[in-house]
């Protein structure tokens, strides 16, 4: 039995005559009203709508429904309509068989389609499948009196009228097909010869039309989608040329194969079963890409449609993955069920491959986009809840939510996910771990340099990034305070010069945090530099034996450690004592 998954998309206009751009995915009802009547309250849109998306996991097709609209300039559309694109309105038969009617029977139809195993060329260019799919009577007429009521939205004709005119166009062109089939007007043609028919019809004013129908026929008794596309790749071996004849030949096959490859439920049965749908779009990045996988079988019809996309020979069926893998990028499902890191890392293995397809097929801007709806489901509440409720300490936490950071892109997102850090950082529980005893100081140190060195070196915002890392620097400054490091060091018998070595060392291995701690080691160095033949007390220090390094080498190798440890030259230079 098929399962349902549901996630809602919050649509935003802006502007009297802006269109409607997807603005944010919930999963929750409650939360994408809440989202959308916010957008409204705060002038940030001038229309919003909700739309429910229901997926179907059998047949890979989303049901979409509006259960909100609301807007200064709202536009009334009967909720019938509101999974239908806006169909251009068609004045005789031959209008049905254009771009835009075929993919507005593609949407209405795609159940339909789906279990009958047909793409729109084949069932209006078959009369076998328009006689099935006329005794349907409920699929038929519910069809038109979608784009009835489409259609009505922007015309003050009635809807009745509009009906009974789509029934009569619609006739004409099925009896049109029935006719043509009666008199043989679609030849038989075996594999082999569609060039010459092509060929013949190049300059034809129906020579389209008689070709799909023809190449419809072919197609017909193959017993599965992978059938149909390793037939259609065979025909398209005949045109090895850019004469008129191949052109059109070349488009009949471009057509029907990206009506195949467009459909949910074909595009499953051709790529076969994947785990999650990480595997599912790896494995579709590649066929765009035009890199064939490693296991596939050198004469599966994916395969040779691979090396057909390297090629880059197909361009609308080139164009159905690429609209495939954004709608997938955009939508709510998650990439891999079982945890959030390798969602992660899946996540970043996409992005690398993608990043090498961007241009005519997918564009920068889109690209972006879709990452930042994606890295929006990374960064909510309840991901994060159940990313972090097997991690134990805070300093794992902190760590853990630190890579989420590297992979997920968008300002907001960011913004997002520093409002989960920053209360773990300042939490009580965060700065006991580091206060406790249990471990020693310099290795607690150490460990709050590194996060905060990753803080820093993250793109959080600003003032958020700043925020975490004081936070960080000032728990550090109060375990050594507690530890009393620093006094302890300086109350060693030892020289000055072993004195400023060791905090030196502090300071360039990565054991103190920059902020407060680090001026304070800072000040210890310079305070102790200060102290009377300190320069010649360091010269002796650094001779082995009977090298004797000259003082103003031994000095620049000293500078260059302080200016690692952030003392620049101009400050160390007014401490030295001779």
């Amino acid at each position: 039995m098929a399962q349902q998954e549901v996630h809602f998309e919050i649509f935003a206009r802006h502007g009297a005559r802006g269109g409607w751009k997807l603005h944010d995915v919930a999963s929750r009802r409650d939360g994408a009203l809440a989202m959308a009547q916010a957008l409204m309250a705060e002038g940030q849109a001038t229309g919003v709508k909700v739309v429910k998306e229901t997926y179907n996991s059998e047949t890979g097709d989303y049901l979409t429904l509006k259960i909100f609209e609301d807007g200064h300039n709202k536009a009334k559309v009967d909720p019938a309509a509101e999974d239908v694109p806006n169909a251009l309105p068609c004045f005789k038969p031959d209008d049905l068989y254009s771009y835009h009617a075929r993919a507005t029977m593609a949407r209405l139809l795609s159940d339909y389609l789906a279990r009958q195993k047909l793409t729109v060329t084949e069932l209006i260019h078959r009369a076998d499948a328009l006689e099935k799919f006329e005794a349907t009577g409920t699929v038929y007429q519910h069809a038109i009196q979608k784009v009835a009521v489409a259609q009505a939205s922007s015309t003050k004709k009635p809807v009745q009228q509009i009906i009974k005119d789509l029934n009569e166009l619609v006739t004409k062109a099925i009896h049109r097909v029935y006719r043509d089939e009666r008199r043989n007007h679609f030849p038989d043609v075996s594999a082999g010869g569609f060039r010459a028919l092509a060929d013949k019809l190049a300059n034809e004013s129906d020579g389209a039309y008689v070709l799909n129908g023809t190449v419809a026929r072919h197609l017909a008794d193959a017993r599965g989608w992978e059938e149909k596309l390793v037939r259609l790749l065979a025909i398209m071996e005949e045109a090895t040329d850019e004469s008129p004849g191949a052109m059109l030949l070349l488009g009949a096959v471009d057509g029907i194969t990206a009506e195949i490859l467009g459909g949910s439920a074909a595009l499953h049965e051709l790529i076969g079963a994947h785990d999650n749908l990480g595997d599912a779009l790896t494995t579709l990045i590649h066929l765009f890409l035009g890199q064939p996988r490693p296991d596939a079988e050198p004469r599966n019809g994916l395969t040779v449609l691979t090396r057909h996309f390297a090629a880059d020979n197909l361009p609308s069926a080139r164009t159905a993955i690429a609209n495939r893998i954004m709608a997938e990028l955009r939508s709510i499902r998650r990439l891999q069920e079982e945890a959030l890191l390798e969602e992660i890392a899946m996540l970043k293995r996409i992005a690398n491959k993608l990043v090498l397809g961007q241009g005519k097929y997918l564009s920068h801007d889109d690209l972006i986009a879709a990452f930042t709806m994606r890295s929006r489901r990374l960064v909510t509440y309840e991901a994060l809840a159940r990313f972090l409720e097997t991690v134990t300490t805070p300093d794992d936490k902190l760590e853990k939510l630190l890579l989420i950071e590297k992979a997920i892109i968008g300002a907001e997102n960011k913004r997002q996910l520093a409002t989960a850090i920053t209360p773990i950082v300042s939490s009580a529980a965060f700065a006991n771990f580091f206060h406790s005893s249990d471990k020693p100081v310099l290795s607690r140190l150490k460990r709050l340099a590194a996060l905060q060195m990753q803080v820093l070196g993250s793109s959080l915002q600003d003032n958020q990034k700043s925020e975490i890392a004081q936070t960080l620097d000032k728990i550090a400054g109060d375990v050594e305070t507690r530890a009393r490091l620093l006094d302890t060091i300086a109350m060693r018998p030892a020289s000055h010069v072993e004195k400023v070595l060791t905090v030196l060392k502090l300071c360039n291995t990565g054991v103190l945090t920059q902020g407060r701690l680090a001026a304070r080691a800072q000040d210890f160095i310079l305070s102790h530099m200060a102290k009377p033949n300190f320069l010649a007390d360091y010269v002796a220090h650094v001779s082995r034996g009977d090298t004797v390094p000259a003082p103003d080498e031994a000095k620049a190798e000293l500078v260059e450690m302080l200016e690692k440890a952030g003392i620049a030259q101009e400050t160390s230079g007014k401490s030295f004592a001779a």
